[in-house]
């Protein structure tokens, strides 16, 4: 199965406004599979563009957290779209200095992970650039939480966002090991705004280092922002990773 992936979030405008036509361009562009944002609201569009265009969907961001969040419906839709793994994007970054508020992210994620199950389907967690800014002693607030996960829980490591806050994403990636099952591909200047972004190897994000650091993760390419053509972006980071790459995620 193919290890390339690009998150929907980069092309949300043209989504927007032409979810089928824009779900065509990528899969034109070479990708076989996305990943969702908005799970529940866009299950309509979702169920029949991904198998009508030979796309899947392995993995998808949905806001996991709030208590107004019906997690059960979330799952369900997920596990109709064979979605495997939800991924929470986003806990806000005052609650990443005080170890009692990332224990509560942690147990939040736990219980979560508990519902996702019944529905066959795994909660994951992803990163911005704060996690890795704030540190717990000697350990960065991501792993503090890694720590206090339950093993059904997994992480998709922005691999961007982590470099941005200081880490060394290669070495971090190492370090939460099998935990990783998708990383987002990106790269730039790291702007903690997100400007300034570029394709897959033509910034400052050591990505074939990170590749090698992360063998069995799904790449998911990703633009927070891009001032050119978003799709011209995308094939260019798709043509780095399939150059980089052997079909089986080795590193050439």
């Amino acid at each position: 199965m193919s290890k390339l992936s690009v998150q929907l979030y980069s092309v949300r405008d043209a989504f927007a406004h032409n979810p089928t036509g824009t779900l065509s361009h990528l899969a034109e562009l070479g990708f076989t599979q996305v990943e969702p944002y908005g799970v529940r609201e866009n299950l309509a569009v979702l169920r029949t563009a991904l198998p009508a265009l030979g796309l899947t969907a392995p993995t998808a961001h949905a806001r996991l957290l709030d208590p107004r969040i019906d997690q059960h419906a979330v799952f369900a839709a997920a596990a109709e779209l064979g979605i495997g793994i939800v991924i929470d994007p986003l806990v806000e970054p005052a609650r990443w200095h005080d170890p009692a508020d990332i224990a509560t992210t942690a147990t939040a994620l736990n219980d979560a992970a508990k519902v996702a199950a019944e529905h066959g389907v795994t909660v994951g967690y992803h990163n911005h650039f704060w996690e890795l800014e704030s540190r717990i002693g000697n350990r960065t607030a991501l792993e503090v939480l890694a720590g206090r996960l339950d093993p059904a829980v997994v992480l998709e490591v922005d691999t961007y966002w982590a470099t941005a806050g200081g880490a060394q994403a290669p070495a971090l990636l190492r370090g939460l090991g099998d935990r990783v099952r998708a990383i987002h591909v990106k790269d730039g200047g790291l702007a903690t705004d997100g400007s300034g972004q570029v394709p897959a190897g033509q910034g400052r994000v050591p990505v074939a280092d990170v590749l090698a650091a992360a063998p069995q993760a799904l790449r998911v390419v990703e633009f927070d922002r891009y001032d050119g053509d978003i799709f011209a972006g995308l094939a260019a980071s798709l043509a780095f990773l399939r150059e980089t790459e052997q079909p089986d995620g080795m590193q050439r």
